[in-house]
């Protein structure tokens, strides 16, 4: 399948920020992500409701998906960085017109919950998009981590990456697109059809879930015959604050012997403000502890 990359980012171009998810809250992170780019060379522009609040979403999910919608269809602007993760996506997606999001590919940018849309937007428009720090947290925050910002320009101005795993749990060579993202959030699409009609290399991460929670999760995707049928191997970043690192590592081995497929822990792939953006749904090889792209 020819899924669809983005125009690389430019000096001179504009970055819309919307918030899809959680609330945004106090401003301030957000006007120093915004001085960060403008002072690098790009112009910012928020979503209309970016800075609303409706319980514990950013605004309804009628204006949510209205600035989804925008971002996509406005002629001015070359990329999208999410404001934040938190919880919501998933309300939004049987409602996204994806023809909008496929007849106007754009650079479209975010982790944790905001892994939701990107496997959907690769699914229904076949857009590769990127697993990236945000505006608030990342961007927005008082002192930037200097790697993660190089990280973010090397991968939306197509260079091509290199990262490596801290574990070896199964080793061999793996082809695929790159699938996958926040383990918590790609669960929460079971039901619907959203697992890749091709081969795939999963990744995956997660914040405060214990050994048995990542146990259940994988093993309810594992379940899936089309995610069994179309995995090659995973590249998995980290599980912070899950206990029990050596059960983790287990249940990792015992993964990879389950599913015959190479498999790699620890990438910088996380919550954690270090972090690596990589391309979702772009091809990709796994090999020893190496995840390459280019």
């Amino acid at each position: 399948m020819n899924h669809i990359l983005p125009k690389p980012l430019k000096k001179g171009d504009t970055i819309g920020v919307i918030a899809p998810s959680g609330p945004v809250g106090d401003k301030a992170p957000l006007m120093r992500a915004k001085s960060f780019f403008e002072e690098n060379g790009y112009n910012v522009v928020f979503a209309e409701h970016v800075f609303e609040q409706d319980r514990y979403l950013a605004s309804s999910d009628k204006k949510r998906i209205e600035d989804i919608h925008w971002a996509f269809s406005s002629p001015d602007i070359d990329t999208i960085i999410c404001a934040r993760g938190g919880y919501g996506a998933l309300r939004l997606i049987n409602d996204i017109d994806y023809e909008i999001i496929k007849n106007n590919p754009k650079n479209f940018c975010g982790y944790s919950d905001i892994t939701v849309l990107s496997a959907m937007f690769l699914k229904r428009a076949n857009l590769i998009t990127y697993s990236s720090p945000m505006m608030k947290g990342d961007f927005g925050a008082k002192t930037r981590d200097e790697y993660t910002i190089k990280s973010f320009f090397k991968a939306l101005t197509g260079e091509s990456i290199t990262l490596s795993g801290e574990k070896l749990h199964a080793s061999g060579c793996a082809k695929g697109i790159l699938w996958g993202g926040n383990l918590a959030s790609i669960v929460s699409l079971t039901g619907i059809d959203f697992i890749p009609d091709e081969e795939f290399v999963f990744f995956a991460e997660d914040l405060n879930e214990p050994v048995y929670k990542i146990d259940k999760m994988f093993t309810q995707l594992i379940n899936i015959e089309k995610f069994r049928k179309n995995i090659r191997g995973m590249a998995l970043g980290k599980f912070l604050d899950s206990g029990y690192p050596k059960q983790l590592e287990y249940l990792f081995d015992e993964i990879a012997r389950g599913l015959n497929i190479p498999v790699i822990s620890g990438l910088n792939i996380s919550h954690e403000g270090t972090k690596d953006t990589v391309p979702y749904g772009k091809e990709c090889i796994l090999e020893c502890n190496k995840l390459l792209l280019n």
